[in-house]
């Protein structure tokens, strides 16, 4: 790891922590010639995963297409920045469970809508609007039927 500051290409890990629910470490580090610190972030990252969209196309997967759908969802929604990894994090980490190379978008859907249930209704609606593509109110308020009867 090359050296913020001098750009030298020695540096020390003086500390390592798990971060996230365990799924990233991060290291604070010193380099060895100006003994600047500074620290990393390690995470687990999805690679040879592709998708296969509705219409049959295929496309890699890409981690920022998923994160940005995430934040349109939670947009003036209460949810920290670690809530937000961790939820990232657990999303991606059921995809790698599913053991494939290739994974079609409708089960990636399914998989973001069962977490966004769990952490927040309005966040599932407003994924779901999109990702389902409600044709109108009353397949809305189904959809808003069915979240209310099992929260119960």
């Amino acid at each position: 790891m090359r050296c913020p500051a001098c750009h030298h290409s020695d540096t020390k890990v003086t500390d390592s922590r798990l971060v996230s629910d365990g799924l990233a470490i991060r290291r604070r580090r010193e380099c060895l010639k100006c003994n600047f610190r500074f620290s990393t972030y390690e995470e687990v990252e999805i690679l040879n995963l592709t998708l296969i969209k509705r219409d049959g196309r295929t496309e890699p997967y890409n981690k920022q297409k998923l994160e940005a759908g995430l934040k349109k969802s939670f947009e003036k929604r209460p949810i920290t920045q670690d809530e937000f990894k961790k939820l990232v994090n657990r999303i991606e980490r059921d995809i790698q469970l599913e053991g494939k190379n290739e994974i079609k978008s409708r089960r990636v859907g399914e998989i973001v809508m069962k977490h966004l249930r769990r952490v927040d209704a309005v966040a599932y609606i407003r994924f779901a609007s999109v990702y389902r593509s409600f044709k109108d109110a009353k397949t809305f308020q189904r959809e808003l039927k069915k979240l209310l009867k099992k929260e119960k």
